[in-house]
C-alpha cells in the first residue's frame, strides 16, 4: 500500500471513530451507503468522462476524487485497500 493511501486510509478510519464536525468525509458518512454509492458512480462517470474527452491532467484529478470515494466506502464496510490489493494479488499469480 502507498503511503498516501495508507494516510488517506488511516484519516478515514480515524473518522468513523471520533467524528469531527464540518468533515467532508463525516458527512458523507452520515449520509448513509446510498448516499456513498452515487458519489462512487459520480466520480466514475467523471473519470469516464475524462478519459474520453479531457486532459490527462483532468483524468489524474478525477481519479483520485473517485478513489477517496472508493476508500470512504470501503471503510464504511469495515474494508481497506490492502483487501482489494490483495483481490488483486489473488488473481495476477
Amino acid at each position: 500500500m502507498s503511503d498516501v493511501i495508507a494516510a488517506l486510509t488511516t484519516t478515514i478510519q480515524d473518522r468513523i471513530a471520533h467524528p469531527r464536525e464540518g468533515s467532508y468525509t463525516n458527512r458523507l458518512l452520515a449520509a448513509g451507503k446510498a448516499e456513498m454509492l452515487k458519489k462512487v458512480g459520480e466520480e466514475a462517470t467523471e473519470v469516464v468522462v475524462a478519459g474520453a474527452i479531457e486532459s490527462k491532467e483532468r483524468l489524474v484529478y478525477e481519479t483520485a476524487d473517485l478513489l477517496y470515494h472508493l476508500l470512504v466506502l470501503l471503510s464504511s464496510q469495515g474494508l481497506t485497500w490492502a483487501d482489494i490489493e490483495a483481490e488483486l494479488a489473488r488473481r495476477f499469480k
